[in-house]
């Protein structure tokens, strides 16, 4: 039997027994491009000869790959007589690195890297739907098809960002997992708040705020049986770094690690501490549900107590104060006619004095 179920709620993006999904095939990239890649990391100059030497291949595979890295969105500077490097010196993903830095974790969490997927969530269903084991992780340095809420583009450049998914196996069935993403959201607010100090917002249903602007969200697709067990691929999207040109694709305020800690951030060690994190978290998830999680997330929500517009899937729109989530992670609206819970919906801060609405 097939049963598919979806709702734009506060944690349930996808869910379906079937595990149809339109992004199952992962983008390859060349051997030359990865190494191309790799060795312009350092954001240094090299020149087309030395490329070409050091990865055994010609001048014109050098020039193809740096073409290849471009359409990816990299920006690639080209100098006659110095060669070839890229304007910002780029933190790749190791997994060896990743391994070391979990520590004694490294041995109940699977992770995978890969130079690009189509969408890290997509593939990690599919390997869901294979038996992969709670605790696969797969992250990417880029996605050709990465997604956000609402089938929103998710914009990275290569090394910019960090984009992975977990996946984490369930006894209990979709109906009980209300709040999982807001319990995601605080696992991963903790995690960064080691990096960069207080400061790290969640803002209702799934986005992590910094500094008035976005700084990464969450995307959790569930398979499985509607009664349980299920399956949660669990996807993670931070900005590490936005380049000039990834920025001016962005349509709402976003920010970055780096330009918070005025410096570069290793992202094999950030992908550590978010998946111990995220371990901790879901443990308690599993056991308590949503609740453990509930107090923490009202002290980090970017709009509470603010008066705030909230646009529903149908078009409407109810305005009112926020006044934090209910035990089921509904958001708490107090309007006119009294408290309203809403279950799915995006949520813009209302200026009281010009009554107009704007995103953050």
């Amino acid at each position: 039997m097939q049963a598919e179920v979806r709702r734009f709620g506060n944690e349930i993006i996808g869910y379906s027994t079937a595990l149809s999904h339109p992004f199952l095939a992962s983008t390859r990239v060349k051997t030359t491009t990865a190494g191309v890649l790799r060795l312009l990391a350092d954001g240094e100059f090299h020149s087309g000869v030395a490329l070409a030497q050091a990865l055994g291949v010609s001048r014109a595979s050098v020039w193809n790959a740096v073409r290849e890295l471009e359409t990816m969105g990299t920006a690639v500077y080209k100098v006659h007589g110095r060669g070839y490097r890229f304007p910002h010196a780029l933190s790749l993903l190791d997994r060896a690195a990743i391994e070391r830095a979990l520590g004694p974790l490294a041995a109940r969490l699977s992770v995978e890297v890969r130079t690009a997927a189509a969408s890290t969530n997509a593939l990690l269903l599919e390997r869901a739907a294979a038996g992969a084991a709670s605790g696969t992780v797969i992250a990417a340095e880029w996605q050709s098809a990465g997604r956000g809420r609402r089938g929103r583009a998710w914009h990275s450049g290569i090394g910019g960002g960090l984009a992975f998914s977990m996946l984490w196996r369930f006894a209990q069935g979709a109906s009980e997992l209300s709040g999982l993403s807001l319990a995601v959201g605080v696992a991963l607010a903790r995690g960064l708040a080691t990096l960069v100090g207080p400061g790290i917002a969640l803002k209702w249903p799934n986005d992590i705020m910094a500094d008035g602007g976005k700084l990464g969200g969450i995307l959790i697709e569930l398979a499985g049986d509607v009664l349980g067990p299920g399956a949660a691929v669990i996807g993670v999207g931070i900005n590490v770094w936005l380049s000039a040109g990834v920025r001016a694709g962005i349509d709402q305020p976003a920010t970055d690690l780096e330009s918070m800690l005025d410096g570069p951030v290793d992202r094999n060690a950030l992908l550590a501490g978010l998946l111990a994190e995220l371990d901790r978290a879901l443990a308690v998830f599993t056991a308590a549900g949503f609740g453990p999680f509930r107090s923490e997330w009202e002290s980090r929500h970017v709009h509470q107590g603010k008066p705030v517009t909230v646009l529903l899937p149908d078009g409407r729109s109810e305005q009112g104060e926020a006044r934090g989530v209910a035990e089921d992670g509904s958001l708490l609206l107090e309007t006119p006619s009294g408290m309203t819970r809403f279950h799915s919906g995006e949520v813009s801060l209302r200026p009281e004095r010009e009554g107009v609405t704007r995103d953050t």
